[in-house]
């Protein structure tokens, strides 16, 4: 008996040593740190909108670590602040392959390696005050296979799919400002 408690002892601390010692799922960005301003060229191209003072390019995200069993991931890029606290979507993308750790500089904008929902990237554009507007990057790992979701769907409707399927999930925020009239 002293030996079978022993040895139930040993797997256990083993197994939660093994648990403890897993790398997080993270998400990065060579192109800005959590918590700090989006680079100036990530916002939203001038146009009707005079808020918008970017050239669109959506930032160099990378992952790693995420869940063994993951087939595809989804990413949510939202300023909860935008339209009067109402939110705004800047971003609705999935099918994202597993085999996928990485989205290069504009890739978001040009809609490449997803499935495109209701938003593809479109930078931010906040108001021409003085708050500052954050948007959250959301990465999700599922067990969903690449082609499982049509594409066009909203947010809203991509989580609600997402349910018992989501595996994980690794984030950042990051901060932008408009320009100001000076």
């Amino acid at each position: 008996m002293k030996k079978l408690l022993s040895s139930l002892l040993v797997i256990a601390a083993a197994g939660s040593s093994a648990w403890a010692n897993a790398a997080p799922f993270t998400l990065t960005s060579p192109d800005f740190s959590s918590g700090k301003l989006l680079p100036a060229a990530a916002g939203g191209k001038p146009g009707n909108d005079p808020a918008c003072h970017g050239q669109n390019i959506s930032p160099l995200l990378a992952w790693q670590n995420a869940p063994a069993n993951t087939k595809s991931f989804a990413l949510i890029i939202q300023d909860p602040q935008g339209k009067n606290g109402l939110g705004v979507t800047h971003l609705v993308a999935y099918g994202i392959p597993a085999t996928t750790q990485h989205f290069e500089r504009t890739a978001l904008s040009n809609g490449k390696g997803f499935v495109k929902g209701s938003e593809a990237y479109v930078g931010p554009c906040p108001p021409p005050t003085l708050d500052l507007h954050y948007y959250t990057f959301t990465l999700i790992a599922t067990d969903l296979p690449t082609t499982a979701l049509p594409a066009g769907l909203l947010r809203e409707e991509l989580l609600h799919r997402l349910e018992g399927h989501a595996l994980a999930s690794a984030g950042m925020v990051a901060g932008y400002q408009a320009k100001t009239a000076q």
